[in-house]
């Protein structure tokens, strides 16, 4: 194997911020080609941002954004776990994104564990109905049932939404990818969505 040049890691850290020995290993692991080791070094932050999930979030910041000549206006809290995180330039910019979805996307709940039980039980047999009314078997009907809950779930919560800047990842993809680079664990905690006259 080649030896990894100066140059190269310059590249791969200029593009995904990781640090030195980091960015020589990516390499090194992926034959040199920058685009895969970048690739790689984002799979392996988001592996190590899922271990961060169960620790404590009480610092943070409300983020706020007004669209629409004041008609739309979103109120947002994200949290970390040290006020040191909270002060960066990407948290505030990751605040201000997720405010940004909220206005655009209109979700309803920021994640499936809040919606409520009944709601969740009404869409299930609505769907289930519908596919047992075009003659699927009950096992079947069920089947399907399941699949477009996952859908619904895609439409009214925050963290499954299709990110409004790149629908190739998820809104909690995003999340994923700062708690990778910031070294700690984000939560969106709540979010409230105004509209003129609503």
């Amino acid at each position: 194997m080649s030896k990894v040049s100066a140059q190269l890691v310059k590249e791969l850290r200029e593009k995904t911020g990781a640090g030195i020995k980091d960015c020589q290993e990516a390499l090194a692991q992926n034959a040199l080609q920058v685009d895969k080791a970048a690739d790689w070094l984002r799979q392996k932050g988001i592996s190590r941002a899922e271990k961060k999930a169960d620790r404590v979030t009480a610092e943070g910041a409300v983020g706020s954004y007004i669209h629409l000549g004041g008609k739309v206006g979103v109120l947002i809290e994200v949290n970390c776990e040290t006020d040191f995180v909270a002060k960066t330039d990407d948290f505030k910019s990751l605040v201000n994104e997720l405010a940004l979805q909220v206005a655009a996307m209109k979700p309803d709940y920021v994640s499936r564990e809040e919606v409520p039980q009944e709601t969740l039980a009404a869409e299930l047999d609505g769907y289930k109905k519908v596919a047992m009314e075009e003659g699927k078997p009950e096992n079947i009907a069920e089947k399907i049932a399941q699949g477009k809950i996952d859908k619904y779930f895609s439409n009214i919560c925050l963290l499954e939404m299709d990110y409004i800047r790149d629908d190739s990842k998820k809104v909690l993809d995003v999340i994923k990818e700062s708690i990778a680079k910031l070294g700690e664990n984000i939560r969106v905690k709540r979010f409230v969505r105004y509209v003129l006259g609503a």
